[in-house]
């Protein structure tokens, strides 16, 4: 497993304070940041000298501080669908969201909110979890993709959408299980009838589970 050995970081934030301080959080927990930039453009160019495990990124940087780094993280991963991503945001900007989801099948890549990361542990693991190629993506970005989508996603149930949102985190059917209070089957059952709804096959897979149904999300547009 990569967590295992130093995970090489390609940092990408343009405020110094904030760079400077994920920079320490990260060399704190054994990561080792080979590269901190302040814009998209040196991003990518930090990408093809380093070659890193992970890439760390905000969405707005210069020079037009709408969606750069978001739009660089794409076209990363298009070039390498390999490369661990982690997009940190205070916004979710849906259609590059969907699209950074989708690419290299939706393995290694991660999509958190910057207000909402408030366990440390819990950030370092995601983080982590991409760089051994597993998803990490906030429920409320899920959420925010699910009120734009039609069709049989209006099928599910509410317990069927708080299931499908931590099965977009990476969760385990034991770990939703704990984190919703019911049993394991009952979560089982729960993620058969979104399978079955969305008309995807069944695995025991929880990260196959979590991509099919990310990519049906980003193609039922």
């Amino acid at each position: 497993m990569r967590s295992k050995s130093v995970v090489r970081v390609v940092l990408a934030e343009d405020g110094v304070l904030l760079r400077e301080g994920l920079i320490g959080l990260f060399e704190r927990f054994g990561f080792r940041v080979v590269e901190a930039v302040g814009d998209a453009e040196a991003l990518k160019e930090a990408v093809a000298v380093h070659r890193p495990d992970l890439v760390v990124t905000d969405i707005r940087m210069p020079p037009g501080f709408t969606d750069e780094g978001l739009r660089a993280a794409v076209e990363l991963r298009r070039i390498d669908p390999g490369l661990g991503v982690v997009v940190l945001s205070q916004y979710v900007q849906h259609r590059y969201a969907a699209e950074l989801i989708d690419t290299g099948g939706g393995y290694g890549v991660g999509y958190l909110l910057k207000d909402r990361v408030v366990d440390v542990e819990a950030f370092i693991d995601a983080l982590h979890r991409v760089a051994d190629g597993g998803t990490a993506v906030d429920p409320q970005v899920i959420s925010q993709l699910l009120r734009r989508r039609s069709g049989p996603l209006s099928a599910l149930t509410t317990r069927e959408r708080e299931v499908l949102s931590l099965m977009a985190e990476g969760h385990s059917n034991a770990a939703i299980a704990r984190r919703l209070h019911v049993s394991e089957a009952a979560v089982g059952k729960h993620t058969g009838s979104i399978l079955s709804k969305l008309d995807l096959s069944r695995t025991d897979d929880t990260n196959r589970r979590v991509l099919a149904v990310l990519a049906y999300l980003n193609g039922d547009r």
